[in-house]
């Protein structure tokens, strides 16, 4: 039961953000194949709850569509993963996972911010050629933090400025 209702909840967020609902993916035709799959991975046994849960505690502080893009682009990565490596003979993981690779495309966009954070990660910062390239954008890039951090007041202090309220 915690299984299936946790897919079916990941499954919804990832479609109702991207408006998938009707044309995609019907949730509905997918509980039978979630209850199969839910079967094959034997997820009533009593350590699933252990933990609390995987995903959906981190969608909690992702809020803007496009951030949601990026978490949940890796989200369906691991499903994904997860699947390559079930019985692939069976109709309904083939199913799932057909639903799954639908919305990984739909996501791209997602998955190449995911590699942008990845390789930042591997940059050597005590590598003194990387620190001179950084030291060289640092103005760049407090100019585009100013840009994304100031732009949502001044469309604010504008408006109340033409608003005769």
């Amino acid at each position: 039961m915690a299984f299936q209702t946790y897919s079916l909840f990941v499954l919804s967020i990832i479609m109702i953000s991207f408006g998938h609902v009707e044309n995609r993916l019907n949730l509905l035709q997918l509980q039978n194949d979630i209850d199969q799959l839910k079967a094959d991975f034997n997820s009533s046994h009593s350590d699933v709850a252990d933990g609390g849960p995987i995903f959906t505690e981190r969608l909690s502080s992702w809020t803007e569509r496009n951030e949601k893009r990026i978490i949940l682009s890796q989200i369906i990565s691991m499903y994904l993963k997860m699947l390559e490596n079930t019985d692939r003979s069976k109709a309904h993981v083939r199913n799932i996972s057909e639903e799954l690779h639908t919305l990984k495309e739909s996501l791209s966009d997602g998955s190449k911010k995911i590699e942008d954070l990845k390789d930042l990660t591997k940059l050597q910062m005590s590598d003194l050629k990387i620190q001179r390239k950084a030291v060289n954008e640092l103005f760049i890039v407090l100019q585009k933090l100013g840009d994304t951090s100031s732009s949502p007041k001044r469309k604010r202090s504008q408006f109340q400025r033409l608003c005769k309220c």
